[in-house]
């Protein structure tokens, strides 16, 4: 049991409950039909720039962000063979070539202007940045 005073650590449950609500959101909301597909973050992305273009504080879209992070990760579990494992505090995937990616990250950066699931996702399918495994992508 976790004491009262500490958050609970993620578990790699978690973001494919994660992944799984936000396609059901965007599905009735937006209607915007998501396939777990490397293609299909394209249309993250840019919703992701709508959203930033409204300019609404980040602590309101911070579960929407999780969310559309924990989809990306979905998408590297599905078509590169990856695994969610919890590190650095909270949850990441680990392709099988040993890198880490942190797609959760990488969400937030995009919604600053930063980062890209669609480039994430590519990076980690094409073997960029070739490391380790220690290192976090």
């Amino acid at each position: 049991m976790t004491p009262p005073h500490q958050t609970p650590r993620p578990t790699p449950a978690k973001p494919t409950r994660w992944a799984a609500d936000t396609v059901s959101m965007l599905r009735e909301g937006a209607r915007l039909r998501l396939d777990y597909t490397p293609t299909s973050l394209w249309s993250l992305d840019r919703l992701i720039a709508e959203i930033r273009r409204e300019n609404p504080p980040h602590e309101a879209i911070a579960t929407t962000l999780r969310g559309f992070g924990a989809y990306a990760g979905e998408v590297l579990v599905r078509q590169a063979g990856a695994v969610w494992e919890e590190a650095y505090g909270g949850c990441r995937v680990r392709t099988a070539d040993g890198r880490l990616w942190d797609p959760v990250e990488e969400a937030r950066l995009c919604f600053e202007g930063e980062g890209s699931l669609r480039l994430l996702c590519w990076d980690a399918l094409r073997g960029v940045g070739e490391g380790d495994g220690t290192q976090l992508h």
